[in-house]
Order: C-alpha cells, then structure tokens, then sequence
C-alpha cells in the first residue's frame, strides 16, 4: 500500500513551555519548514503474504515487487519469496510522549491483530488459525460448548478448477485441526467436505466448460479431502456439497484408510436458500458464475428431502442435517418422525443476521429471540443446532442457571 503526502510550505514557531526530548519530532529551534514532499510506506494486510522489498546496491535501488497473487502462487509451488528487510519502527505522531513500555504481562489487543470482522455478521470474525481461533474455542468451552465446525477462508491463489488445495494435507484447515487437538485432546471438531471454498469457479463441484457441474468427479475429490481431515484429526466429516452417492463413497474411503471411528454429518436437505448470504460474503466463496440451483434443493420441495434422507441413510451417514434451519421446521419435523438417525439443524448466516440487526435497530429483544429461534429448532426435533449463536447462548443459559 502506498501513500503520498503533499504539504504546502508553511512555517511554524517554536512552542515554548515544553521539554522538546520528551515528546517525538518536537526539536529545540526557532522555526520548523516543511516543503512539498511525497513519502511511502510499505504495510500488510492482515492474513495476506506480502513482499514489498528492495535492495541497495552503489546507492542505486533495485526494485523487486511481487503482487499477493503472485506471492501466494510461488508458496503453492514451493518457491517461497525471500523475505523482505526489517522495516523500520513506524514513526508516532509528532508531539506523542516518549516513554518507557509498561510492563504488562498480557495484552489482549494482540490476538485481536489476527481476526478481521464480518461486516453482514455482526460478532463473528474470520478468526487467526494460532491465536484467535484457539482463544474463541476455549471461551466457548467454558461454558460447555465443546464441538466446532471448521470453515476455511482460503486465498484466491490457492484455489483452482478442481480445488485440489481441499485435501493439502498441510493446508489450512488440515493445520487447524492439528493444532485444536494439540490444545484440547476431547474437542469435537466437526469439518465441511465441499470444494467450493477451494474452488476458483466458486461451485461446490468441478465445473465442466458447458457450466455443468461434475457429479462423480466431484464425489472423488470429496473423497480425498475427508480422508485428509481424518488423518488430522477430524471426529466428524460434513459433505455438504450436496452431490449423489458421496456419502457411501465418503464411508467407504474413510473406512479403506482405516478411519472406521470418524463420523459422517451429511447436510441431507440443503436449500438453494437465500439465507445463506453473509455466509458467502464471510468466505468470498460467492459462484463466480451461475447459481447452485442444479445441486441443492428446491425450496417448494417438500417430498425430496425424504429421498435424499433415504439414500444417505443407506449410504452410511451417521447424522442428517437441514439447512436452513427456522424456514424449514416442517423438514426438521419430517426427518425426525422418518429417521431413527441423529437429526441436525443449521441455523444458517441469514438468519443470525436478521436477529442481529433487529436488535441493533431495538425492534427485538435480541437475547430473548435468540434463545425462542434455538428453542422452536429443538422442538420441531433437532438433536443438534449449529448456530452462530452458540457462545452467547450458552453464556444466556449459564447466566440462568446461576
């Protein structure tokens, strides 16, 4: 990032009163000139590789810049970019007090460094893989919240047409797991088994060049990523590309690598729903082109998330899921009275959203509908809710309990 400075000549007299030492750019002399000049920095975005260096040679500068995409690809391949020189201390502001650092034990404001919030999310972040994710699961298990679900925010560099970044096994969510199970051995960590997050089409499957979406060689990448969170450390895997037959073929591979104790969630009855939209905004994993219409589910459709139900059952799933969660209480209500299965909800990024917003706008009491949305999920039959809402519901009901 760069930036220019203009500033038109001015003079400015000496200010009397004050120990010039103590405070930064303030010197002991009668007048201060600034002419017109044009300074640059170098900085990084928060999560992103970046590499602005330059090297001196004879007084001359040679210039070596790299974009972020070029900078991510060369990662990919293995040739990662020298670093670039220590940059100086960035400068205060003219007149900032120059003392000594206190000397804290802890401060929370650096872990804040990594997580970047979610505009159309209010309270949630995409949260840092070392620092802030760790901190988050331990407030969660605090108050008896002890199962995750892993979404990655992948850079563009790394995805591709068929999204083979999504079984790397040193990849992101691969690294997380590892890291969560390092720190908290009886953490349940549930994994999202889809390419669309890996995918530069944005789709959930390999797109053919006709727009078609891949069925079965789709199935067979989804095959390897599972067996790649499995193999980290994963107690659950969650298709929810909603392609035919990945199930089996999921349990199958699973169980051919020897991973027979991991768990099958499948998303059973997922909606082409428009309720999904921040969700897409947090992860940029918007379809580049197109929609998701040929893979998940008609809304009007009632009778089908019975046939989907079906078939995962036979397949091996351990756990269905419906998503959305609140509009689709008759479909949660329909696989609970059909299903001797394990029946999940996902109350879905939209409609965390819309409680969120209500509140801010104090047209809700947003705590006690919180809590009437989860409560209405677990009545229709839910066995287990995702929810974006977890941390804080669990902190209302602990709050009630006391």
């Amino acid at each position: 990032m760069a930036s220019t400075i203009v500033n038109a000549p001015c003079t400015v007299p000496s200010v009397k009163g004050f120990e010039t030492q103590n405070y930064v750019g303030l010197r002991p002399i009668s007048s201060l000139r600034f002419n017109s000049g044009r300074t640059s920095t170098s900085g990084r975005s928060r999560g992103l590789f970046v590499v602005r260096a330059c090297e001196r040679h004879d007084g001359h500068v040679k210039k070596i810049e790299m974009s972020i995409e070029e900078c991510e690809a060369a990662v990919v391949a293995g040739n990662a970019p020298e670093a670039p020189p220590v940059p100086p201390k960035p400068a205060a502001p003219v007149g900032t007090p120059v003392i000594k650092p206190y000397q804290l034990t802890r401060r929370p404001r650096r872990n804040r460094q990594e997580d970047t919030p979610i505009g159309a999310m209010p309270g949630c972040y995409r949260l840092g893989w070392r620092h802030g994710l760790v901190e988050e699961v331990a407030k969660a298990r605090d108050v008896g919240v002890n199962s995750i679900v892993l979404f990655p925010k992948v850079p563009d560099a790394l995805k591709s047409p068929t999204g083979d970044e999504a079984y790397n096994d040193n990849g992101l969510v691969p690294r997380t797991i590892r890291l969560l199970k390092d720190k908290f051995p009886d953490l349940v960590i549930y994994t999202d088994v889809a390419l669309d997050p890996y995918s530069s089409d944005g789709h959930d499957g390999i797109v053919r060049e006709d727009g078609v979406i891949m069925n079965d060689e789709t199935v067979h990448q989804l095959c390897k990523q599972a067996v790649s969170q499995a193999r980290a450390g994963a107690d659950v895997v969650s298709p929810s590309d909603m392609m035919d037959g990945r199930v089996g073929a999921i349990r199958a591979a699973l169980d051919s690598e020897g991973f027979h104790h991991v768990s099958i969630m499948s998303y059973t009855a997922k909606y082409a729903s428009s309720f999904y939209g921040p969700f897409r905004e947090a992860l940029d994993s918007n379809p580049r082109f197109g929609d998701k219409k040929t893979y998940q589910m008609n809304p009007a459709n009632y009778r089908e998330a019975l046939v989907e139900a079906h078939e995962d059952e036979a397949e091996g799933a351990d756990i269905l899921l419906v998503k959305p969660g609140l509009p689709y209480l008759d479909i949660i209500r329909l696989l609970r009275d059909q299903s001797p299965l394990p029946i999940a909800a996902y109350q879905v990024s939209g409609e965390y959203s819309m409680i969120k917003a209500g509140g801010v706008l104090k047209m809700i009491d947003e705590e006690r509908v919180m809590m009437e949305s989860l409560m209405c999920l677990r009545r229709a039959g839910a066995d287990i809710i995702l929810t974006y809402f977890a941390l804080q519901a669990a902190r209302s009901l602990c709050g009630e309990k006391r």
